[in-house]
């Protein structure tokens, strides 16, 4: 996604996204609405796609634990990181701590948007995960795409995990002031409709808790900090545990 300063589950950039503490589907757009105001202006895209990527680690033949997938852009991927410090890293971590014997697989990429993530969909159904956390849309929004192209992608993320038998939480993301009343209330919207119509948890705000947070975010103001992306987590957590078994 870009970088401007900042988003899913089910769960949107790097921008204040889009691109999980606990919200639930419930809640209304205005709650992400007043945030909108203290973001600041993007000014250079989102890291590229990196092809080499790769969007599940290497196995052990022996471990039959049942996937969690955090599948997104560069929020989820944990762009300006060090290797084991993404959200996915954190959430792993929290889990086997209550637990959860699952295995959290990274499959976010820098710079996808939801239309990448519609073109990626079949490859993380094929992979039978128990639950898929989304997190897409905060490029689309730094771009100004088209919030119907946004929301058919998303929807055909939800819809196709869904049927091939994933549970689903879809996190969302913001956008800065300066892209319009109009087009921020439509773009936050979108995450509380899919959600509502595929009736999925839904964390409005990724970063709640984080953007704006000294220590929380880089100095891009997009992506969050190693300890920022420990909070994401937490954020995420509450939605995903219920999900799951033990």
């Amino acid at each position: 996604m870009r970088r401007f300063g900042i988003v899913l589950i089910v769960a949107g950039v790097a921008l204040p996204l889009t691109g999980c503490k606990a919200d639930r589907a419930s809640q209304q757009p205005s709650t992400i609405d007043s945030r909108v105001s203290d973001l600041p202006k993007a000014d250079s895209p989102d890291p590229s796609p990196t092809p080499a990527t790769p969007l599940e680690p290497a196995k052990d033949p022996q471990d039959k634990r049942p996937l969690i997938v955090c599948f997104g852009d560069s929020l989820t991927a944990g762009f300006g990181t060090e290797a084991g410090q993404t959200y996915p890293d954190y959430l792993q971590a929290d889990l086997e701590a209550l637990g959860y014997k699952y295995r959290v697989v990274n499959a976010g990429i820098s710079g996808n948007t939801t239309k990448d993530g519609a073109d990626r969909v079949d490859h993380i159904a094929a992979m039978k995960p128990a639950v898929v956390v989304v997190e897409f849309g905060g490029n689309d929004g730094l771009r100004g795409l088209r919030i119907d192209d946004s929301r058919t992608n998303l929807d055909k993320i939800v819809e196709t995990l869904k049927r091939n038998g994933a549970k689903v939480v879809l996190a969302g993301i913001t956008l800065p002031p300066d892209y319009g009343p109009d087009y921020i209330k439509q773009f936050n919207e979108t995450y509380v409709l899919i959600a509502k119509k595929h009736q999925v948890p839904v964390l409005p705000f990724l970063l709640k808790g984080v953007f704006g947070v000294d220590g929380m975010m880089q100095r891009d103001r997009t992506h969050a900090t190693a300890k920022g992306n420990k909070a994401v987590a937490d954020n995420v957590l509450p939605l995903v545990a219920p999900l799951l078994k033990k």
